[in-house]
């Protein structure tokens, strides 16, 4: 039986941003940050934030103390489960390559959903992500930035920086997040609450499963997720196999061996500086990328249409593969 087509997402023609994403510009620059030139990537100092810093220490906590004492085999497989639908599907193919790269166009219903549990992994609601990757992006792309946003600091100081602290440019660039996003009352009111969103799910495992559901569910994931995240990142930015050279780029990106299963083909993250607009993270045969696998499954069911890939995208002349 063939099945409906679902309508496509229209495109924001008075919005630049929305224009620009839509034709996969995110390429060749940062289409969310102002083109000033009196932005400096550089100039900067390191900050701690107490909010961001109480909570994931206070989720560590109780997970490195409570995780022990409430293990059993069905809150591990809850840990499991829950860390799949929310990094795998959520953080990687919700927030990552729909939200913030426009790699696929889906139904708004299934990228609301992809999105809010992407803010479940508790790193930032959809607004912050956005902020927190084009910036470093944008700073990524210049000849010089600053060592918080290029990773470039001790495993120990860039996991203080990046897990409990904020960067302050001198000169940050403006920051426009398209409306069709901005506007969105979903997203606003995700934004203002996701530290919240832990709390129904927290009452749910608690009733069916107890202390251990609770605990394994909620701190463990977190605690897990967002240093994962964290750690992925610290070496994606730093040590690895390189296939691709992005020109004019002062931060190169690394592939992490051995993680694309466990981050959902986020771990290929120097095929991912070649092209941030692709849908498709893992590009070699031994390159496992899970979300890229989802995709193909929901482009079958007609969930997801408009899939970019480094063959489908406009060739970007800075980027050279690298020989030997």
């Amino acid at each position: 039986m063939e099945l409906m087509k679902l309508p496509q997402q229209p495109v924001a023609v008075d919005d630049p941003i929305d224009v620009a994403l839509a034709n996969a510009e995110g390429l060749f620059r940062t289409v969310r940050m102002a083109q000033d030139d009196a932005a400096d990537p550089v100039a900067g100092s390191v900050h701690w934030q107490p909010a961001k810093s109480v909570w994931l220490s206070a989720m560590t906590a109780v997970a490195l103390i409570g995780g022990p004492l409430y293990f059993t085999w069905s809150a591990l497989l809850l840990f499991l489960v829950t860390a799949a639908l929310t990094v795998c599907l959520g953080h990687s193919l919700g927030m990552h390559r729909r939200l913030i790269h426009r790699s696929f166009d889906c139904p708004h219903g299934l990228e609301r959903l992809l999105v809010y549990l992407g803010t479940l992994v508790s790193m930032a609601g959809p607004f912050g992500m956005i902020r927190q990757h084009d910036i470093r992006d944008w700073a990524q792309r210049k000849p010089e930035c600053h060592p918080y946003l290029a990773h470039r600091s001790s495993m120990l100081r860039d996991g203080w920086w990046q897990l409990h602290c904020d960067l302050r440019l001198d000169h940050p660039p403006e920051l426009s997040i398209e409306r069709r996003v901005a506007d969105d009352p979903f997203y606003r009111f995700i934004e203002r609450t996701w530290m919240w969103q832990q709390l129904p799910w927290a009452f749910l495992f608690y009733a069916v499963g107890g202390l251990p559901w609770l605990v394994w569910g909620i701190p463990v994931r977190v605690a897990a997720s967002v240093t994962g995240h964290w750690l992925v990142g610290y070496f994606a930015h730093n040590e690895g196999p390189r296939t691709w050279h992005v020109e004019g780029a002062g931060v190169q990106g690394y592939n992490v061996r051995y993680c694309g299963l466990i981050t959902m083909g986020e771990a290929w993250h120097n095929n991912h500086h070649a092209f941030p607009a692709s849908a498709r993270l893992g590009l070699g045969p031994s390159e496992s990328d899970p979300g890229w696998w989802v995709l193909c499954a929901l482009e079958r069911v007609g969930l997801v249409w408009n899939v970019k890939t480094p063959e489908t995208l406009p060739q970007r002349n800075s980027v050279f593969r690298l020989t030997g």
